[in-house]
């Protein structure tokens, strides 16, 4: 295994979990990747890298943590609620899903999208025959005040990227899975005490647990095949990995490696960044546990709010090239203050701590999503796990845990389907 983000951690405990020997690699000195927690001095707390809201119709999120111990680590309201506000008008809505196994709520008067008809709520079902070609913006064109205010937010949050260039067939199993499924599958929910509690610490706790071996800074510099094109070496900076012909990798890796890693191998190569700025307010935001402890805005800088243990953290979404978040605080800073009606002078902006993820995503536009390659696009007993492999899903943490399980099933279905009933067996996936 080469990689501890998400994708390989999931990849690493579900081999793991089947009895197989697994070693992982990671090129830094933490598990995680993007899905981590650090504790930031000016700030006198534990804070993540960027803000990610999850929803109880995940799958393979919640397979996951249950099989690590961790399905506790996620918290949230009691039901499908989505609060939004309008920093151009100053107006505040509630988008409510209700509680059943149809998304009911919408069409109620007080569960609606203000403006929104029902005749566009409608027309959100061409997602479901989206072709490949199409953009969000082209697929829901024209829908009104819906899709000003609640697809357009929503799209940017779960593609990164923006509506007029986003895939549209990448929401199709947002709906089936999530939206369409009423509001047991879109409770929304949030690591309680950060994404390194909720997914790494326990993944790597489980791993060590079951007898995995898990090495940190050992950056895969290339890999040796031979004539028949079989991985025989994996070669790090300091050491080299033989890898024997019972063995499999995986290479749960950015993009860009995996393509500097694999010879031929086609993947995407445009990125979107993220934005994500925590500001430090302590005693000023308050709330009550059933309320969901986010906001999302329109008409202003930042789009999603998030606040956790006296931090409020906003997020800026399908940043392009050269991300400066500094020059973005005073203005981040003044949707904070106006979104939660603080007072005080606008110009007086709190401790806080800018973090810039310049490639957070790939590019989710038709073009890119046409260059995801499958698990198994590597060499023999090679196979690719990650967010920007082509799950179907969007390139999301449920998305990442997803490719981690497939490419676990790939890998232990080439071993022999005797690995699955055997404990014991001496194969092994590095």
């Amino acid at each position: 295994m080469v990689g501890a983000g998400v994708a390989g951690l999931s990849a690493a405990c579900e081999l793991s979990a089947s009895g197989v020997r697994v070693a992982v690699h990671e090129a830094t000195g933490l598990a995680g990747g993007r899905c981590r927690s650090f504790h930031d001095e000016s700030l006198g707390a534990m804070i993540d890298n960027g803000s990610h809201l999850m929803l109880s119709g995940n799958t393979s999120i919640q397979r996951f943590l249950a099989l690590i111990g961790a399905r506790d680590r996620l918290s949230g309201p009691i039901s499908a609620r989505f609060p939004f506000l309008d920093l151009a008008t100053g107006e505040r809505w509630t988008v409510d899903l209700g509680d059943g196994r149809i998304p009911g709520r919408p069409f109620s008067r007080d569960g609606r999208v203000p403006g929104a008809r029902l005749a566009d709520y409608a027309k959100s079902l061409r997602l479901l025959n989206a072709g490949p070609g199409s953009s969000i913006s082209e697929v829901l064109s024209p829908c009104g005040q819906l899709h000003e205010r609640f697809w357009k937010p929503v799209s940017i949050a779960v593609l990164n990227t923006e509506p007029e260039h986003a895939a549209a067939v990448l929401m199709k199993p947002v709906l089936r899975e999530t939206i369409g499924r009423g509001g047991r599958a879109c409770r929304p929910l949030t690591a309680r005490h950060g994404l390194s509690g909720a997914f790494a610490d326990p993944a790597v706790a489980f791993l060590a647990g079951s007898g995995a071996e898990l090495r940190f800074r050992m950056r895969l510099r290339s890999i040796t095949l031979n004539k028949s094109g079989r991985v025989t070496a994996l070669c790090f900076r300091d050491d080299e990995v033989q890898v024997g012909p019972d063995d499999r990798v995986i290479l749960a890796v950015p993009a860009r490696v995996a393509e500097e890693l694999v010879p031929g191998l086609r993947v995407p190569n445009e990125h979107r960044g993220i934005v994500n700025v925590h500001f430090r307010t302590p005693g000023i935001v308050s709330w009550k546990p059933e309320d969901p402890p986010f906001l999302g805005l329109l008409g202003g800088t930042a789009e999603w709010l998030f606040w956790r243990d006296g931090i409020v953290s906003a997020t800026v979404s399908a940043c392009r090239g050269d991300v400066d978040g500094r020059s973005k605080v005073g203005a981040i800073w003044d949707d904070v203050r106006r979104s939660l009606e603080l007072e005080g002078d606008a110009g007086m902006v709190p401790p806080h701590r800018v973090v810039v993820e310049r490639m957070a995503t790939i590019a989710q536009t038709p073009e890119q999503v046409a260059r995801r390659p499958g698990s198994v696009a590597g060499p023999p007993g090679v196979f690719l796990a990650g967010d920007w492999t082509d799950t179907g899903l969007p390139a999301t943490i449920e998305g990442a845990v997803r490719s981690g399980r497939l490419a676990a099933e790939l890998a232990a279905g080439s071993m022999g389907q005797a690995l699955m009933e055997n404990p014991g067996s001496e194969h092994a996936a590095t």
